[in-house]
């Protein structure tokens, strides 16, 4: 009987999980909530953007622009993520998508995604905030927060997971 080789599944799990953390932030925070669009801020940021007021249509228009750039990283995530997904289970795909260990890298991924995003856009280049106004400052720390219990839960429950048996094809494990 052949041993077989391992394969993991917290690369596949982070990208996933960046580019669907990504989908949340927009469609909720940027679409439905409408709390901030990608270049909210530029009448505020470190780096010189020119502002689009986002209560005019020409500022709203450029703003959605952004947003569909947004996005449009987002699906890329997404689709490389199932890109490697695909290529490293060949076998046992359903036990896969039911593992706690593909879940929780997929939380890992989110919740990195808040926290570069969280820092990069509110903070170093200003570009954005979660919510502006007098509280503006603890919305962003609040989306920090949310990123690493993010982090930190999907680690434990990739972690609690248990590896998806192989199956008799000879293919890897997926934990």
């Amino acid at each position: 009987m052949a041993q077989s080789t391992p394969t993991s599944l917290r690369l596949p799990g982070i990208v996933l999980g960046v580019g669907l953390g990504g989908f949340v932030d927009g469609i909720l925070l940027h679409q439905l909530l409408q709390w901030h669009h990608m270049l909210t801020s530029t009448n505020h940021d470190r780096i010189g953007v020119r502002y689009y007021d986002p209560h005019t249509v020409s500022g709203l228009r450029m703003n959605t622009v952004w947003d569909g750039v947004f996005h449009t990283v987002c699906w890329i995530a997404v689709l490389t993520g199932l890109a490697i997904l695909y290529s490293r289970v060949t076998a046992g795909r359903r036990q896969v998508w039911t593992s706690r260990a593909l879940w929780g890298w997929i939380l890992v991924g989110w919740g990195l995604f808040n926290l570069v995003e969280g820092v990069l856009d509110h903070q170093i280049l200003g570009i954005h905030h979660v919510r502006g106004g007098p509280h503006q400052r603890w919305w962003d720390i609040g989306f920090l927060v949310l990123g690493a219990l993010l982090v930190a839960g999907g680690r434990l429950l990739a972690r609690g997971g248990r590896p998806v048996e192989p199956p008799a094809t000879g293919a890897g494990r997926t934990a």
